[in-house]
């Protein structure tokens, strides 16, 4: 397989989720190998979107050198991994991405319109040489070695409209841009002054989040499970910071991004010891997967 980049430039503005500010993104077409790369245009500051670079993980992905930084880079992460864009420039222009609707099929058209072009090198997916677990108790991640990429996630949460929802997913570009990039990110209504007042959630609306009160929702759902639909997004996104494509099975139990960038962190150094190490470990195989209560399946699945 061989990397892609886009055929032109294209740029979409709007309201910051959590600064409240307008930004504008420009979206360049890059070289080979040179991956994804944020440019702050009022600094000329370049960031690169690698887990090295990021600054924070509380409610959203945040990412920063040398004091600048760009906030919510994970929807967009997510669009560029699920529409298979592995090079590019993003000139930003404001504190954070724009919020949009809250998911990332605004970004999915974006790209559509820029269009997609190969190049000559090849992609390196990074393969998983052991299983590897963080997180602990009811929030916890692991990934066991597999031959292709796959997601199974469980959300759990007491209120009404969210219960518990499981998904397991092999990803492929149709079944994103249709079941998982327009699921939009969500928030509690009780928690939302405490937010404002932290600085988070001041673009936040019901044009982009799903809001929930006591008894449910105060918008419609786009799918009946589009919670744990909106988690996989961000893990999606979240994983793409290891920069290159991953092979194995991550399963997760109430993530978030704290422990989404704790996994890549895990990933990176495993990686990085696995020629050494290889003789040395005993890899978990599929079956340990069950155990977990997954069932596998190609393509998207309810269980």
């Amino acid at each position: 397989m061989r990397q892609h980049t886009i055929r032109k430039p294209v740029g979409i503005e709007g309201i910051g989720l959590h600064s409240g500010k307008v930004a504008r993104i420009t979206l360049s077409p890059a070289p080979a190998d040179s991956g994804i790369v944020f440019r702050v245009r009022a600094t000329g500051e370049r960031i690169p979107a690698r887990a090295d670079s990021v600054v924070n993980s509380h409610y959203a992905t945040t990412v920063g050198v040398n004091g600048t930084r760009i906030q919510t880079v994970e929807h967009l992460m997510a669009a560029l991994s699920g529409f298979g864009v592995d090079n590019v420039e993003i000139e930003v222009d404001g504190p954070e991405i724009p919020a949009l609707d809250g998911s990332a099929k605004p970004f999915v058209a974006l790209l559509s319109l820029a269009g997609r072009v190969q190049q000559s090198a090849r992609l390196r997916p990074l393969t998983i040489p052991c299983a590897l677990r963080v997180g602990d108790n009811g929030r916890w991640m692991q990934i066991v070695p597999s031959d292709t990429f796959r997601i199974s996630y469980t959300l759990d949460n007491e209120h009404p409209a969210i219960g518990t929802q499981v998904l397991s997913w092999t990803p492929t570009e149709r079944s994103f841009v249709e079941d998982f990039a327009p699921a939009r990110t969500y928030g509690f209504l009780k928690d939302l002054g405490l937010m404002r007042k932290n600085g988070l959630a001041r673009g936040g609306s019901l044009d982009n989040a799903i809001v929930l009160g006591n008894r449910g929702a105060l918008t419609g759902l786009r799918y009946r499970d589009e919670f744990v639909r909106h988690k996989i997004l961000d893990l999606l996104g979240d994983l793409a910071l290891l920069g290159r494509p991953l092979q194995g099975h991550v399963i997760v139990r109430n993530g978030g991004h704290a422990l989404n960038l704790e996994m890549v962190q895990a990933i990176q150094r495993a990686v990085g010891l696995q020629r050494r190490a290889a003789i040395e470990v005993v890899t978990a195989s599929e079956d340990a997967v069950r155990h977990e209560g997954f069932v596998p399946a190609p393509g998207l699945v309810a269980i």
